[in-house]
């Protein structure tokens, strides 16, 4: 077993909810999960050996899962589920919204900006918290478009449902997008690189005042998925992450601004992609909110069998209830209203605390 200094890492074990999770709060036997409605009992300390395998022991609660258990202030303005709250807390559903012809699930369905506006007043209205628009597919073997062909795409969406008041996320990676969509609204930049994809990024989130989603991907979407490869892909990922939330500190990003993301099917397998699903709730380590996507994603076809994006759904919810049993915060969604119905029966069955 490794020394205390060296544990880096700590996986939240015994994840509980309910009333039992009160309870053991209340008795000091257990932490709450991000202060949310979920609770754990014991943590997984990891550290690395000097040609970087994991070396892992259990630990008891003690003063390094502060950090994991501490509560999280709300996100862009909406409060995240909190254990102090009578009803726990929901947590979040951002509606994808792709104003692209070539998006692997909808690409073409929502193109013109009157389809897109219709559709993503629908996706609010059947209970996304967050409309997240995208003009540029990111999908495997994308190709990028233009910085102009990008904000044609995207700003008549922007415009339209930030004036109804919908909260808007701008899905991009390139700072004049991220500019201009807060100018007009915007709330939320979410970018795949956790902005790193230009250099004026950093900048123009820190004195917008707008929150930021930093995801995970391991290359660029044109060649991601040809060969990813990892040590150890949970702690390469969280690795990663730690360094972007520190370069947005650097920059005047607080914490509480930012969200994470470790990028199911961005550079990775579908092995690498259960495995990060199955560890999510050492995420909370970083003291941000949490976010995932994995709607529809072709990791689910790998892991069950051929299965077109159109037949995904059912491995979707699945895999986003899996990663509600590990205090997820944000999940990224196609089918809204299948997933606030998912979501619903998945809080009653944990009552009276969730």
């Amino acid at each position: 077993m490794t020394s205390s200094d060296e544990i880096t890492y700590i996986r939240p074990l015994g994840l509980i909810s309910g009333v039992a999770a009160r309870s053991m709060c209340d008795a000091g036997q257990a932490l709450p999960l991000a202060g949310g409605p979920l609770a754990f009992t014991h943590g997984e300390a990891l550290s690395r050996d000097r040609s970087g395998n994991a070396i892992r022991a259990i630990s008891e609660l003690g003063d390094r899962l502060v950090r994991l258990s501490e509560p999280r202030g709300p996100f862009a303005g909406i409060p995240l589920p909190d254990t102090n709250s009578d009803a726990g807390g929901k947590p979040l559903v951002m509606g994808i919204l792709n104003v692209t012809p070539d998006s692997f699930f909808d690409g073409g369905k929502h193109a013109g900006a009157d389809a897109a506006i219709a559709h993503g007043r629908a996706m609010h209205a059947a209970g996304a918290d967050i409309i997240d628009i995208g003009g540029e597919s990111t999908r495997p073997g994308a190709a990028p478009v233009t910085v102009d062909e990008e904000l044609g795409r995207v700003m008549p969406v922007v415009a339209a449902l930030a004036n109804d008041g919908v909260p808007v996320s701008i899905d991009t990676r390139r700072a004049p997008v991220m500019a201009e969509a807060i100018a007009t609204g915007a709330r939320v930049v979410n970018d795949v690189t956790a902005l790193r994809g230009d250099c004026d990024s950093l900048a123009i989130v820190a004195a917008s005042g707008a929150s930021v989603i930093l995801m995970h991907m391991q290359g660029a979407p044109e060649t991601m998925q040809s060969a990813p490869r990892y040590d150890d892909v949970v702690l390469d990922v969280y690795d990663a992450l730690v360094a972007r939330v520190a370069a947005c500190e650097a920059a005047g990003i607080a914490r509480s601004r930012i969200c994470i993301d470790p990028g199911i099917g961005f550079g990775k397998t579908a092995a690498h992609s259960l495995e990060l699903i199955s560890s999510l709730a050492m995420f909370h380590g970083l003291g941000c909110a949490v976010a995932i996507g994995v709607s529809r994603k072709s990791f689910i076809d790998a892991l069950v069998g051929p299965v077109a994006p159109e037949d995904r759904l059912p491995g979707s919810l699945a895999a986003m209830l899996v990663a509600l049993g590990q205090g997820v915060q944000i999940v990224r969604v196609h089918d809204v209203g299948d997933t606030v119905q998912a979501i619903s029966l998945w809080r009653q069955a944990q009552e009276p605390l969730i």
